[in-house]
């Protein structure tokens, strides 16, 4: 992927200015209450620099899955309650995101001013990245920020569209993700390495794929190494593995030795009867995975082989887990794996560079989530990065601000 240029804020002077912030507020909420404050935390920052200085800011998110209708339980009112908090400042908020209630609540904005918007998949245009949107969104505002790296995989109006129509530029959150990518997978000090885990080779081809191309060493765990394992000849028992996908993993296989890339799979794994907790365990060789037993994590030399692997590395990319982490014990091998590329990480040896859903939640309950020298938690966006996809949020970015087109 070619390392795409864009603006960032040490180029904006923004007072007076109205900024459209697109920002990423979609933050999980369970029985009315965040869950989790790491995208907003991240977030405030930006806000606060745009702010400080001036800036009228006018912040722009999705949030959940409304299907382009207005739905109560999805609105950002409560949200944007949590960025006051996180920016220690007043924030408004607005109970639409276009039209006359957005357009008069931007001309009444003060220096310094925040607000927030109505969720912008209220409406059918976002998602569908309606031109009229886009321009409605723009008509707020005098500069476009994009802040939101993990909506940046999605081609919407917020994301995408209304950066046709303004001078545009990288918030700091997006500056500090593309530039921690780009050291990982487009100019890293090497040799780089990847461990890529969860369940399915079929979920992962083109970031296997994609990874045999950039990286030196890749380690493959979870219970996709069983798919691999299977494409090898071997019995994995009752293993969770993709019968139909073992001529994709022994093609992988070929590629990776094709192209001078070095494939890691287990050599031992913790097989169990069954997966429930308190279940009888075993520690078997790959080559003796009883029938009826299922490996649900990597045994003890494997995580010794990782662990020189690791030390042999100057750069680490790191999706999915390598076992069942939600379930002691087979969350042994991912939190030994992870605690040494923290440590090595720390001692200034490694540059660690992690992402997705699974990975977040297993290096948090590794006690190692603010070890590593980069985790994101843009999910989607991550992954297509990893696989070698041109996101629109990004491409616009490095297009926009030149040309822009009258509104």
């Amino acid at each position: 992927m070619a390392t795409l240029s864009f603006k960032t804020l040490d180029s904006l002077d923004p007072r007076g200015k109205r900024i459209l912030l697109r920002a990423d507020l979609n933050v999980p909420v369970r029985d009315g209450a965040i869950s989790d404050l790491t995208r907003i935390e991240r977030l405030a920052p930006t806000i606060k620099e745009l702010a400080d200085k001036g800036g009228r800011v006018i912040v722009v998110s999705h949030f959940d899955r409304p299907k382009g209708k207005p739905v109560p339980e999805m609105s950002l009112a409560p949200i944007s309650e949590a960025l006051a908090k996180a920016l220690g400042k007043k924030v408004t908020f607005v109970p639409d995101c276009v039209g006359k209630v957005a357009q008069d609540a931007a001309a009444a904005m003060h220096d310094g001013d925040v607000v927030v918007l109505e969720n912008t998949r209220f409406y059918p245009g976002e998602e569908s990245n309606d031109p009229d949107m886009a321009k409605a969104l723009a008509s707020l505002a005098d500069i476009y920020v994009n802040d939101a790296f993990s909506a940046a995989h999605r081609a919407h109006a917020s994301t995408e569209g209304v950066a046709r129509h303004l001078p545009s530029f990288a918030g700091r959150l997006m500056e500090i993700e593309l530039s921690a990518l780009e050291a990982a997978l487009e100019n890293p000090a090497r040799p780089v390495g990847a461990i890529v885990g969860g369940a399915k080779v079929s979920t992962k081809l083109d970031l296997l794929n994609n990874m045999i191309e950039k990286v030196d060493m890749l380690a493959v765990g979870g219970a996709m190494a069983n798919t691999f394992l299977a494409a090898q000849g071997l019995s994995v028992g009752k293993s969770l593995k993709e019968e139909d996908m073992l001529d994709t993993a022994r093609a992988i296989a070929a590629k990776a030795k094709e192209r001078g890339c070095e494939l890691v799979l287990p050599v031992d794994v913790v097989v169990a009867s069954d997966f429930m907790a308190g279940a009888p365990t075993e520690t078997v060789s790959v080559s003796a995975i009883p029938d009826g037993w299922m490996a649900l994590d990597v045994g003890p030399k494997t995580v010794a082989f990782l662990k020189e692997k690791l030390a042999g590395l100057k750069t680490l990319v790191w999706n999915g887990p390598l076992g069942v982490f939600e379930l002691a014990p087979f969350d042994e091998g991912t939190n030994a794996v992870a605690q040494e590329a923290a440590r090595l990480t720390k001692e200034g040896k490694l540059k660690t560079v992690a992402g997705g859903g699974d990975t977040v939640s297993a290096l948090r309950h590794a006690g190692v989530l603010h070890d590593m020298s980069y985790v994101s938690t843009a999910g989607g966006a991550f992954l297509e990065w990893l696989e070698g996809k041109l996101l629109p949020g990004v491409v616009a970015l490095g297009q926009a601000g030149e040309d822009v087109a009258p509104l």
